[in-house]
């Protein structure tokens, strides 16, 4: 399964170096966004929103939504607030139990047409295959949907700490791994049998720099956004598979394995709990659209 799941990357991949379908244009360089926005740069609340995280929180795990039926979220305890792109933000850290948590709500499902955006700043890029910004995406390919992240170092040992378990090698095909590394990436799974979807951008996210992406899915396009300006798109010709499966925030293992044994939820010590693939930066303004948008005009 995972030799197949590399054709249509490789296809991607293919665009993505030769010019990339529709001619999309790339971000140029944006002027460094101030370290603490007086809140023209937030993420506004539309009907067209399914959640959005503000993570505006200074104490506690729990997260709060903004949405029609608000979506909650519970923080592991190796996340802490800190200051962010507008007011407050969450940080992630190389841990296991660094990440944000939601239960599967069928108000989740975006099969059709979707927005995925956040302000990150990224301290450093994984040592693996990538480090997910967010997703509903478990390691078991029967219980995947979507998934935004950074490119990683694809490193092995003695350069990594272990060598990686290999949940993503599918998305990285033979030749790119080394060329991902810091790039927006989005990846579905199509909603008919078929094989992984994954798409990169052109530019790659700088280090210690506060970047709005997005990537936007509408059933035929999947563009990538940098800064609000379209970075890279992709021609595509289906959906998104539904599934139960949870929205992870900030890091990538099984959900089966989270427990709230003794109090704070966390990954349970039968599981790996090595942080192969832990964001490490800074997530502000996390939003969920059920549309494909086009501008984002808080963006400077």
């Amino acid at each position: 399964m995972r030799a197949l799941a590399r054709v249509p990357v490789v296809l991607a991949v293919a665009l993505l170096i030769g010019g990339c379908a529709g001619g999309a244009a790339r971000t140029g360089g944006a002027a460094a966004p101030k370290p603490r926005s007086d809140g023209s740069d937030a993420v506004p609340y539309d009907s067209a929103t399914v959640f959005l995280w503000r993570f505006e929180e200074t104490g506690g795990t729990r997260v709060n939504g903004e949405g029609p039926n608000p979506v909650t979220g519970t923080t592991g305890t190796e996340t802490r607030p800190d200051l962010g792109r507008v007011g407050g933000a969450r940080r992630f850290t190389h841990s296991i139990d660094s990440f944000a948590w939601s239960a599967y709500a069928p108000g989740l499902e975006t099969p059709r047409e979707m927005t995925i955006e956040a302000w990150i700043r990224v301290d450093a890029f994984g040592q693996y295959e990538d480090t997910p910004i967010a997703g509903r995406w478990n390691p078991t390919n029967a219980d995947q949907s979507w998934l935004l992240a950074v490119g990683g170092q694809n490193l092995t040992p003695p350069l990594a700490a272990l060598p990686s378990p290999g949940y993503h090698n599918d998305l990285l095909p033979t030749g790119f791994q080394n060329r991902s590394v810091g790039r927006l990436m989005f990846a579905f799974q199509p909603e008919r049998a078929s094989l992984t979807r994954a798409y990169f951008s052109n530019e790659r996210i700088e280090v210690d720099r506060w970047t709005h992406v997005a990537a936007t899915f509408d059933s035929k396009v999947v563009r990538l956004y940098l800064n609000g300006r379209v970075d890279a798109q992709y021609a595509v010709g289906e959906g998104i598979r539904p599934t139960s499966a949870p929205l992870l925030v900030g890091n990538l293992f099984d959900s089966r394995d989270l427990t709230s044994f003794g109090g704070d939820l966390r990954v349970g010590d039968q599981a790996d709990r090595n942080p192969y693939y832990a964001f490490q930066g800074v997530i502000d303004e996390l939003r969920l659209s059920r549309v494909a948008r086009t501008e984002f005009p808080y963006v400077r």
